[in-house]
Parts: C-alpha cells; sequence; structure tokens
C-alpha cells in the first residue's frame, strides 16, 4: 500500500463509517414516517431525509412491489446498507482490518 493511502485511510474509513450510519438513520426514519401518510415530505426538515433516500427508494419500488400494500423497500435498504456498514468499517469489516494491519507494522 502508497504511504499515501495509509495516511487516507482514518479518515476515509471515518468518513464513510458516518456517511453509512446517517444513511441507515434516514431510512429508519422513513420506515417511522410510513406510519404517518399526512406527513408532507417536502415541507419542514423533512426533506433532509427524503433528498437521500427517495432516489433509491423509487427506484426499487420499480422492481419489488408493495407486500399486503405495505412498501418493504425501506426495510430491504436498512438491511442491505447495514451489511454494506458491517462489511466494510464494522469491527471485523475490511477497511478496519487493513487499517489495523498497517497500524500493526508501522
Amino acid at each position: 500500500m502508497t504511504p499515501l493511502l495509509l495516511q487516507a485511510l482514518p479518515a476515509l474509513h471515518l468518513i464513510l463509517g458516518i456517511l453509512l450510519t446517517a444513511w441507515t438513520l434516514a431510512f429508519l426514519l422513513r420506515i417511522v414516517l410510513t406510519w404517518y401518510p399526512q406527513v408532507d415530505l417536502s415541507q419542514g426538515s423533512w426533506p433532509l431525509v427524503a433528498w437521500p433516500t427517495e432516489p433509491v427508494l423509487s427506484l426499487s419500488r420499480r422492481i419489488i412491489a408493495p407486500i399486503g400494500g405495505v412498501d418493504v423497500t425501506p426495510v430491504i435498504w436498512v438491511g442491505l446498507i447495514s451489511l454494506v456498514r458491517e462489511l466494510l468499517v464494522g469491527q471485523q469489516g475490511l477497511l478496519s482490518q487493513i487499517l489495523m494491519h498497517a497500524q500493526a507494522v508501522a
């Protein structure tokens, strides 16, 4: 590994972890908001939740039909993002292992 990449790895690990966690929280909020269909996602601070999630949800809604009238796509995305977060920046994740190995060698 190049020294520049090793220097950037802790920052990349932190930023990626924060972004994936924030995206997961946004999808969790979308799940909760499905219980309140009267909430307008274009009003107040709700666009902060809708903006990062709606493009992905609208695409996946075309592929996955509602089950019993319930939109399950936010639940699927929470699971997928949590899996990716664990595989990359979790305790045994790829970037975490590379970072620990690089610190052990240094």
